[in-house]
């Protein structure tokens, strides 16, 4: 069957997060102002670094990559939910279904290799402060993205060309808001037996390497702060990095749920709040995050606001 899916199925309904008409009216306003929110937030940390001089680091250059995976991450599913809330069922091509879950997984991982990347910052430029400047050059940094962005399209790649080899000729409705593996693979009327193991072991792969480097990244942090004499430097130290442990536990807690364990572990509707999670509130709070706690972002957003009050 490599590279010759002859399925049945042309098309899938989604038939979203509730059947209930109030409720899908609720939730409809709720998510389009999320995704507003999302939309406005990580703009405005994008820009903010692009025109702030004092946010040229490497920590801000991760952090506005991340902005931009969050907005494309949201906007692969908010806008096909919102339409599913809407319409009552929503009709997706198979081929839409699929460069759907693409999407997700793409951005998703550029995620987890984004955040391991800036754990890796943070340990330079606390552990290693003399080294940082050559360590952590415009070069480095780079490639440090452009490689999360290539590990992000490498693992979408395997969930993709485990759907193309496989057949859907039976029901066509996918109990989820957007297309993804795990309802996908219940509609599969193919072997699925290795097929539904590979995409785990993919993930959970990548999940393992990133949490090591971050884990490894902050362990030597927290030893470097313990043995500074002044509070002061432990306070600074350490405020630079509980914005990033937030961002990290929140997002490879819903992650790992979703991907690592068995599926038989939880229900379907467990799985379509914690996709809500993931997908859908975290990009939104990522920017809160990182701006609320964060004393350099505040002061530029202050200074940009200024400017523009007095031009």
């Amino acid at each position: 069957m490599a590279g010759r899916n002859q399925s049945a199925v042309t098309e899938f309904i989604l038939l979203g997060l509730t059947g209930d008409a109030i409720l899908q009216g609720v939730l409809s306003v709720t998510f389009l102002g999320i995704y507003v929110v999302t939309l406005m937030g990580n703009l405005s940390i994008i820009v903010l670094i692009r025109v702030s001089s004092k946010l040229y680091t490497p920590m801000y250059f991760f952090l506005s990559h991340l902005a931009a995976v969050d907005i494309g991450y949201s906007s692969c599913v908010t806008p096909v939910m919102l339409g599913n809330l809407l319409a009552d069922l929503q009709a997706i091509p198979l081929a839409g279904c699929i460069a759907q879950l693409c999407s997700v997984v793409t951005f998703g991982t550029t995620e987890c290799f984004l955040l391991a990347a800036m754990a890796y910052d943070r340990y330079m430029a606390v552990c290693c402060p003399l080294l940082y400047s050559g360590k952590m050059s415009n070069k480095v940094c780079t490639l440090l993205v452009v490689a999360s962005y290539i590990g992000g399209c490498v693992n979408a790649w395997t969930f993709t060309s485990c759907l193309l080899n496989i057949n859907f000729c039976g029901p066509n409705q996918i109990n989820h808001f957007f297309c993804d593996f795990a309802p996908l693979l219940k509609l599969s009327c193919s072997d699925i037996l290795v097929i539904k193991i590979i995409p785990s072991v993919s993930s959970g792969s990548i999940i393992a390497v990133t949490v090591l480097v971050i884990v490894i990244s902050y362990i030597c942090i927290v030893l470097t702060i313990l043995r500074m004499n002044s509070r002061e430097g432990r306070h600074r130290a350490f405020s630079t990095c509980t914005s990033h442990l937030t961002a990290v536990t929140l997002y490879y807690g819903t992650i790992t749920f979703i991907y690592v364990f068995p599926k038989s572990s939880y229900s379907i509707n467990q799985n379509k709040v914690v996709s809500v999670i993931y997908t859908i509130l975290i990009p939104m709070l990522n920017p809160l995050i990182y701006s609320l706690r964060n004393k350099d972002v505040k002061e530029a957003l202050r200074k940009a606001i200024d400017r523009e009050r007095f031009s």
